[in-house]
């Protein structure tokens, strides 16, 4: 075979590599069998629709005739979609990191033909520079060592898969849940007290980390943690990675002041600061975080709604083949859209003649109060609308329309949430139909599958899907009340522990059935996602306490005494998992039981105030019971609305007045 067979896939990635000369195959069965029938190595390239570098290797070498050419003589090609196939990824990303190279993306892995990794890299350019050699130098000699040198080949294959086989644990620590206090105060050792975050540049705004130091914050009532958090979400919305006209937030700023972002839009970012957002507007009532969130969502309902009412993946950080150009502003286009408002304009956002970033200027609040008087905030409102409408008439970034059903289970739990803080309930429909396209379009007989797009379900799932979608149910029932919700999350929790569990370890992204994963590796690290080992514990915790069903408490309790070391060598890697083990030890539960009508609309109002990161709320309706096990079962006094608040085993007496319910919430002895 010869051709390039990219373009029957359904991935916007591997699309954009379907005309390219090299003959690209997608990952799978058939294209290592090719390799092992015509005993060549595989060149394995990994990349994503919104990545830059991956574009400009495209351009430069993908593209290129000659370049193609030497590929298709010495290897079999295979494209990734990194978001498409994470677990292929994460093994050959973990393969490079045995190497001692710095990840990232494009990743480009040459394997045997079986699969096995013996060398690889990143961006490589066409001709060398950056200190790199050039990539048809690098293919000249890989394609050498393979048919001249094998024993060097198999030497590495040794050497890098034994550096990927599970580890036992050395001793059996203790899990000490003082741990949880300890990485809230070496984050603060860390964290830059200028510009918020950890130290340096680039900065991520690496939610896991940020909501580790909330729990952290909540657990000892240290102001200083929580004040390092509010500061780094204060910069975070000022800075340029806000995207102040129309709103979303970039990947990373490539500085270290929040300023210059890496223009890609990722779904999983910014579902996880509208949480985190949501949660930071109620602890503190400013209007920054509100203003961030209203703007975020808005984005997301305007830009990122793909089939079914589901949220699509990315938008590209090019346009035009340059990054950024599709957001960035020069004072005379702002001068010929605002007239005479420019200058005030100007001030505000930081647009000057020279520029802030490579002569054109990326609009920012860094430097100015944000927001202001309501007065001038409303003017610049008004600006920023004009500016938007102008803006619109550029090319767009592209768009990978792709279903993820782990990232939609992030948003849908995060839009739930913010809908009910603000009383959105459009924002609480828009959550239902992502979650409901999820549940039935990507799934299999109730099981998930991973990626969704065109009528192509990538199946089975990872664990993340399972596990982010349990726990958007979750959210979805605290928010609605619906118990229907419980079963779904039951359900692909059981599933995620029938395929994805490994007895010693903990849950492994790829599923057991995944028959063209060569090695299913063990990692209960967050990455830019948090890990399906957080997401689930968080998940079975709150099941169990909506459910009383001792099984799912059974579980969570397992995967931390498995993960025990893992943790406690590095908590702030696992950060996913110590919020979970802080949820586990002081769950906050707020029961409001009784027919609806509006007090016990009070009564939740209240309830949903709390900004604690461990709330467990339940809503109660006619005809309902709390499970035999809850500490305020039976305990009702009568028909009328009513509320509990519930620590461990011990609850408050009934609490009907709504000021009542405040007063406990802010005065632990009042639960007795």
């Amino acid at each position: 075979m010869s051709e390039n067979l990219l373009r029957h896939e359904k991935s916007p990635y591997l699309l954009q590599h379907a005309e390219n000369p090299v003959h690209w195959r997608a990952w799978g069965r058939e294209a290592l069998q090719e390799a092992q029938r015509l005993d060549k190595p595989i060149l394995l390239s990994v990349g994503y629709a919104a990545c830059h570098w991956c574009h400009v290797m495209a351009h430069e070498s993908f593209e290129d005739d000659g370049v193609a050419a030497v590929m298709n003589e010495g290897f079999v090609n295979i494209k990734v979609d990194r978001e498409e196939r994470p677990e292929i990824d994460q093994l050959y990303m973990q393969a490079l990191h045995s190497l001692g190279e710095q990840g990232g993306w494009p990743l480009t892995m040459f394997l045997t033909p079986d699969g096995k990794p013996f060398w690889g890299g990143t961006y490589f350019p066409k001709e060398p520079r950056y200190g790199r050699p050039g990539f048809v130098q690098v293919l000249t000699e890989i394609s050498r060592l393979y048919r001249e040198e094998r024993g060097r080949v198999e030497h590495n294959t040794a050497a890098i898969a034994e550096a990927l086989a599970p580890k036992a644990p050395e001793g059996k620590p203790q899990l000490d849940p003082r741990i949880i206090a300890a990485a809230g105060e070496r984050l603060l050792q860390a964290f830059d007290p200028v510009n918020g975050s950890l130290n340096g540049a680039p900065k991520f705004p690496q939610c896991s980390i940020l909501e580790l130091l909330e729990h952290a914050g909540h657990a000892t009532g240290e102001k200083r943690m929580l004040g390092a958090l509010h500061h780094t979400l204060r910069q975070i919305c000022r800075g340029g990675i806000n995207d102040h006209i129309g709103g979303g937030f970039a990947r990373y700023a490539v500085d270290e002041r929040w300023l210059v972002p890496h223009f890609e839009k990722m779904l999983y970012d910014n579902a996880q600061l509208v949480e985190l957002l949501t949660r930071t507007y109620l602890r503190s009532g400013e209007p920054v975080f509100r203003r961030a969130v209203e703007e975020t969502v808005d984005w997301l309902l305007r830009e990122m709604i793909a089939e079914g009412g589901a949220f699509a993946a990315s938008l590209d950080a090019d346009s035009e083949g340059e990054e950024g150009k599709f957001y960035v502003w020069s004072l005379d286009e702002v001068t010929e859209v605002l007239g005479d408002e420019a200058p005030l304009f100007a001030r505000a956002y930081d647009i000057t003649e020279g520029g802030n970033f490579e002569g054109h200027n990326i609009p920012n609040r860094l430097g100015d109060p944000f927001p202001g008087l309501p007065g001038e905030e409303a003017l610049l409102d008004r600006m920023r609308h004009r500016l938007f409408a102008r803006r619109e008439e550029r090319v767009r970034p592209g768009r990978d329309d792709k279903v993820l059903a782990d990232w939609n289970g992030l948003m849908i739990a995060a839009l739930a949430d913010a809908a009910m803080t603000f009383e959105r309930p459009d924002w609480l429909e828009a959550a239902f139909r992502a979650y409901r396209f999820i549940s039935d379009a990507v799934s299999r007989e109730t099981r998930l599958g991973h990626s969704y797009r065109d009528g192509a379900l990538v199946f089975p799932g990872i664990a993340g899907d399972h596990a982010a979608m349990a726990r958007a149910a979750l959210h979805l029932r605290e928010a609605t009340g619906a118990q229907a919700f419980l079963g779904d999350a039951a359900r692909w929790l059981d599933h995620l522990h029938a395929h994805h569990w490994v007895e010693g370890f903990g849950y492994v992204m790829a599923a057991d059935d995944a028959d063209d994963v060569t090695m299913r590796i063990r990692s209960a690290a967050d990455d830019a996602v948090p890990n399906a080992n957080g997401l689930a514990a968080e998940a079975m915790i709150r099941l169990y306490h909506a459910t009383g069903e001792g099984r799912w408490l059974e579980r969570a309790d397992r995967l931390f005494e498995v993960l025990t070391p893992a943790i406690m060598q590095n908590p702030f890697a696992h950060a996913s998992l110590v919020a979970a083990l802080d949820l586990r030890i002081g769950a906050l539960q707020i029961v409001v039981v009784g027919p609806e009508g509006p007090e016990r609309d009070e009564l939740e109002r209240v309830a949903r105030s709390v900004a604690d990161p461990n709330l467990v709320l339940q809503v109660i309706g006619a005809g309902h019971e709390l499970p035999a096990g809850h500490p305020a079962n039976g305990k009702a006094s009568d028909g009328a609305p009513q509320a509990f608040v519930c620590r461990g085993t011990t609850c408050s007496l009934p609490l009907q007045d709504p000021a009542a319910l405040r007063e406990a919430l802010e005065n632990p002895q009042a639960v007795r």
